[in-house]
């Protein structure tokens, strides 16, 4: 549980998504997750969450007005006021204020949400058989060059999580909390980009048996590379597949 009112108890991933894309594309996440839906809610029915087969839920999908697909990240917290103080200190600008959450923008311009917490601890488990098993793993941080530092040193502070380093440089990560279901990859890129964007990870124990289910649902492969195969969802949005375990 979190020490305090104001840490990041929780984590949870919306996909924005104009209304032409919905259906499809929550069709598609239900069945890579395994989950089921929640019952829509907001004043327009905006609203519904993926229900995990067991855990708490940490993906979401909102439909909105203007702009294409995207994702945007909610970070829970028991005062999220405090957090949002907290984020505006570190360099963060707010977008909105709403009576049970605050919108914001990093300062390398990527949307997140303070917003309450009702409890989540429990992480989902994987879905499918060890060997074959497959989970969803990270959010990562598609990072420009030039304000990398800045932009992570912002999530690291923000969140409390220590930066860790792997075999690949521009890779770095946050070293989530055990309860925590999201990892947050920092990732550095080398072509010139106008604000950070992100997309969403999945682990893997068997990436070309995942791959080809991804596939059959609906997905296109993009590039296969040593460590991930990047795929493009049905709504448009890249995601990757990685040869990190899902089973352990």
């Amino acid at each position: 549980m979190p020490s305090d009112a104001a840490d990041i108890a929780w984590t949870t991933v919306f996909l924005d998504l104009p209304a032409a894309q919905v259906a499809a594309e929550t069709s598609f996440w239900v069945a890579v997750t395994g989950g089921r839906l929640s019952d829509r809610r907001g004043e327009r029915y905006q609203f519904v969450t993926v229900l995990p087969r067991d855990g708490d839920a940490y993906l979401r999908i909102q439909t909105v007005t203007s702009g294409g697909p995207r994702t945007h990240l909610d970070l829970h917290s028991g005062d999220q006021r405090a957090l949002a103080r907290r984020a505006e200190h570190l360099g963060a600008t707010v977008v909105a204020r709403q009576d049970d959450l605050v919108v914001l923008r990093s300062p390398g311009g990527y949307v997140f949400c303070a917003v309450g917490w009702d409890g989540e601890h429990r992480r989902p488990a994987p879905l499918g058989r060890p060997g074959a098993a497959s989970l969803l793993d990270q959010l990562c941080l598609d990072i420009p060059a030039d304000g990398y530092d800045e932009e992570a040193s912002f999530w690291s502070t923000l969140t409390g999580w220590d930066l860790g380093r792997g075999e690949l440089a521009e890779f770095p990560w946050l070293r989530r909390p055990h309860r925590q279901p999201l990892r947050l990859l920092l990732q550095r890129l080398d072509s010139p980009a106008a604000k950070v964007t992100a997309h969403l990870d999945l682990a893997a124990d068997d990436v070309e048996h995942e791959v080809a289910r991804h596939v059959a649902l609906g997905a296109e492969v993009f590039r296969r590379l040593t460590h991930w195969t990047t795929l493009v969802d049905p709504a448009g949005l890249p995601y990757c597949i990685t040869h990190r375990r899902a089973s352990t």
